[in-house]
């Protein structure tokens, strides 16, 4: 009803300011409303905007970061240790009583010098010893030889050998002549008889005719006589010659004995004369003593380690990881090394010498076993703070480049089951887009496509941000 008054009310005229009456104004459609109902329409006002304002979303507080190229390096990080390049082991090298060794580790040795000492007596009376073995079968040896017939007896029983059997042959001719003789003296005789029938010679003749005979016969018989006696001369002179050549023989066994146990004496004289000259222990190389693992006096045996020495300034890095890293790592991958974990200076260089072809097992801190292998690799810089057998942290980088878009690791998440999304920050919301990624380090990944250079990206989203959420950085 006031406003139906109001709208049918007749305009009024209001006064002036002093300078006479004012025009007339004009109809107006808003109502002219008492003051107090302006300030409470201003307050319904302020505290509708107010209740909008405070019951709307808050954006969400993310740390973001931006997208942009720089280099990029992919990593295998594991655990290595340092140590000696060249590692000599120094060994007793004979049986025997060890003198307590003067040096301690980290000494430093020259090339050659004594480094410890087994007492040399006990060898030097086992080298006396065998020198009297061996004086001993050289004198039996030589008595025996003393045994042998001389060569000037052999050859006069080689001489006697062949007189018998001129002797013989003499013997043998004579029985030859005798014998012609007695068959001429039978013919005489024969011859002696027919005259003597005949009456043309005398009885005397014929009687001088058989003994001729007779005489001739008796001569053949001393000349087979004496054929079968020098026939026993040279029986025997053989068998002189025979027994001597025997006995030239007889001894040759026990010479090849004696010369048995000679030469076996001079084998063991020999090992003990080296084994003697061993008791002083020098160093192989020069470097420092890294270890003593025999220090007190001691009998020791042959092989026995007493201590390792080498050069402390060629170190290498003995680093094992996974076999299914290790496919990765190739000789001349560079190798950075944490010179200590609150320590502030520059990463130590090495590169991969080599990569051993063998893996071995071992048990990982949760009881798991692991094929590992071992990377041994080679310090840039000829010093390093690092001495034999230290524990380091090392990164082995098998890829790198220059200029490479890339994202922090931290903004990733997996969308529709295998692809890679991240939140975009785009005046002041969260949208979700897909993107594709290459290589990868612990903290960036190379982008292929779906971002570029300089756009924001939120770090650790969580299930709260969703697409299109309102968000404000982080300060």
């Amino acid at each position: 009803m006031m406003m139906k008054q109001l709208r049918h009310s007749s305009p009024k005229t209001i006064p002036s300011n002093g300078h006479g009456p004012s025009p007339q104004e004009p109809h107006s459609w808003w109502p002219k409303l008492p003051r107090k109902w302006l300030i409470y329409l201003a307050l319904a006002l302020a505290t509708g905007v107010g209740l909008v304002w405070a019951f709307r979303p808050a954006p969400i507080a993310v740390d973001v970061a931006q997208v942009q190229p720089g280099e990029l390096q992919v990593a295998i990080h594991a655990e290595g240790k340092t140590r000696v390049r060249d590692r000599f082991v120094i060994a007793a090298e004979t049986n025997g009583r060890l003198a307590r060794v003067a040096l301690s580790e980290g000494d430093a040795v020259a090339a050659g010098t004594v480094v410890a000492q087994l007492d040399p007596l006990p060898l030097n009376a086992s080298v006396q010893e065998a020198l009297g073995r061996l004086a001993e079968w050289q004198a039996q040896r030589a008595g025996v030889a003393t045994q042998r017939p001389k060569a000037e007896a052999i050859a006069q029983a080689q001489s006697r050998t062949q007189a018998a059997q001129a002797q013989r042959q003499q013997a043998e001719a004579a029985v030859t002549e005798a014998r012609a003789a007695l068959t001429q003296a039978q013919r005489d005789r024969q011859r002696a008889q027919q005259l003597e029938a005949t009456g043309a010679i005398a009885r005397q003749d014929r009687e001088r005719a058989e003994l001729n005979e007779t005489t001739r016969a008796q001569a053949l018989e001393t000349a087979t006589l004496a054929v079968r006696s020098r026939a026993a001369d040279v029986d025997v002179a053989r068998a002189a010659l025979a027994e001597i050549q025997q006995e030239q023989s007889d001894p040759d066994y026990l010479l090849q004995v004696y010369d048995a146990r000679i030469a076996s004496t001079e084998a063991e004289l020999s090992k003990l004369r080296d084994e003697a000259a061993r008791t002083d222990i020098r160093s192989p190389v020069a470097g420092i003593v890294l270890t003593v693992h025999q220090k007190s006096a001691q009998f020791v045996t042959a092989g026995t380690p007493l201590m390792e020495i080498g050069n402390a300034t060629q170190m290498e890095l003995v680093i094992d990881v996974l076999s299914t890293d290790a496919i990765r790592i190739k000789p001349g991958n560079r190798i950075w090394i944490k010179p200590g974990i609150e320590s502030e200076a520059a990463p130590i260089a090495a590169t991969v010498r080599t990569v051993e072809p063998s893996a071995f097992t071992k048990v990982s801190a949760l009881g798991v076993e692991e094929q590992r292998v071992n990377i041994i690799g080679d310090f840039v810089e000829a010093e390093q703070p690092f001495g034999d057998g230290y524990r380091v942290d090392a990164s082995i980088v098998v890829w790198s480049g220059t200029e490479i878009l890339q994202t922090p690791i931290s903004s990733l998440f997996r969308c529709e089951q295998s692809a890679w999304c991240v939140f975009v920050v785009e005046q002041g919301k969260a949208y979700q887009r897909p993107i594709q990624i290459g290589q990868r380090s612990d903290r960036h990944a190379e982008i292929i496509s779906g971002l570029a250079a300089g756009e924001t990206v939120i770090l650790h989203p969580t299930e709260q941000i969703g697409h299109g959420r309102r968000v404000a950085a982080r300060l």
